[in-house]
């Protein structure tokens, strides 16, 4: 009676071993094609999908990268380019997904792309982001964001060294949870375009305000949308202004 009590629980005992040797040969790297290509962030687990992506575009392109305070965001960084590095910075309602398209756009015309997927420390997410595209081998680095991204990108840029070869920022509020953007445009020494709907609240004269104060930067530009409410990712619906920004990225990030 007893033995036959004991034999199980050394199954049991050489299952766990089992499963445990298994699970640790699917942990290594790139074995649970967490991966982006490069030898990117990986984690145990299924992938983040972001509320956007199917398991095939998560396992592919969904990586996690280091920020300052050891902790780890995640991002979708699609395959495929090897040129100048791009970050993006998602507005407060949305995720990595929704620059998604704009993402993979970019990647296919040669930019490394890293759209980050926020946990609310924008700011140390964008300089973890930009020493990720560097380490992996960008050259040349570019920041866009839209809203609270574009605060945070224009507030990281002049902390960052070498600092960006270029930034976008897309209807950029001066101030947004800690982040004063206000404050750090001025010391911003890297070429800036902004972009902002005339209809859209108090974005357009913060927004002005801002472009006026860019003044050690050597091209700043604004692009101040007439009789349109579109606010951030939305502004580049038109084919027209996405057509501006890409040839402003190509201009400093060729």
């Amino acid at each position: 009676m007893t033995a036959a009590l004991r034999v199980p629980g050394l199954l049991c005992a050489a299952a766990a071993l089992f499963v445990t040797a298994s699970l640790a040969g699917c942990s290594s790297d790139g074995g649970d094609g967490r991966g982006d290509g490069d030898g990117g962030g990986v984690s145990a687990g299924k992938p983040d999908d972001f509320g956007c992506l199917t398991p095939e575009e998560a396992a592919r392109a969904s990586i996690t990268f280091p920020v300052g305070d050891g902790s780890e965001t995640g991002a979708y960084a699609p395959r495929g380019g090897s040129g100048a590095g791009i970050v993006l910075a998602h507005q407060s309602d949305g995720t990595a997904c929704q620059w998604k398209d704009k993402a993979d756009e970019l990647s296919k015309a040669g930019y490394r792309v890293l759209a980050v997927n926020s946990n609310g420390q924008e700011v140390a997410e964008v300089i973890g982001a930009a020493a990720y595209l560097r380490d992996k081998g960008a050259k040349k680095l570019l920041l866009m964001g839209a809203s609270k991204g574009g605060t945070a990108v224009l507030a990281a840029a002049p902390r960052l060294e070498p600092r960006p070869d270029a930034v976008v920022a897309l209807s950029a509020p001066t101030r947004y949870a800690g982040m004063n953007a206000l404050r750090a445009v001025p010391e911003l020494t890297s070429p800036v375009l902004y972009m902002v709907a005339d209809l859209d609240g108090d974005f357009g004269s913060g927004v002005r305000e801002m472009n006026e104060k860019s003044t050690k930067s050597p091209d700043h530009e604004l692009v101040y949308v007439q009789d349109e409410s579109a606010h951030g990712v939305a502004l580049l619906h038109d084919d027209a202004r996405w057509a501006k920004v890409r040839g402003f990225l190509a201009k400093y990030g060729s």
